[in-house]
């Protein structure tokens, strides 16, 4: 019986931390976006965690788009997408927290698309 309750009690402390790890992706961040033909297009997300999903808005030139169908997979790994005109991009990114970074691969019409975010400072 004791083993038991030590083992839930350990699974619900790693969950926790789980979820304190991922909420430090939490905030605005910041990147480029270079497409095939060479252009560099600026990129801000702001992400909001809570209780495994993720939300928040995509930013660009153009305007700010609403992220949906937001996941945090684990503590480092996460996918949304994006709607544009409509056509949905899917973002699968994974966070380092020791770096303090994203990388992020867009589906871009069936076409990978990397880049890497940095933790915006302002």
């Amino acid at each position: 019986m004791k083993k038991k309750i030590f083992t839930t009690v350990a699974l619900v402390c790693f969950v926790m931390v789980c979820f304190a790890i991922a909420g430090s992706l939490a905030g605005k961040w910041t990147g480029t976006l270079k497409t095939p033909d060479g252009n560099e297009i600026p990129l801000t997300y702001v992400f909001k965690t809570d209780s495994g999903k993720l939300t928040g808005t995509a930013a660009t030139p153009e305007g700010e788009i609403a992220i949906t169908e937001g996941k945090l997979i684990s503590a480092t790994d996460f996918t949304f997408s994006v709607s544009v005109n409509g056509a949905d991009y899917k973002h699968t990114g994974k966070f380092y927290p020791d770096a303090d970074s994203v990388g992020m691969d867009i589906d871009f019409g069936g076409q990978k698309l990397h880049t890497t975010l940095k933790r915006d400072a302002k």
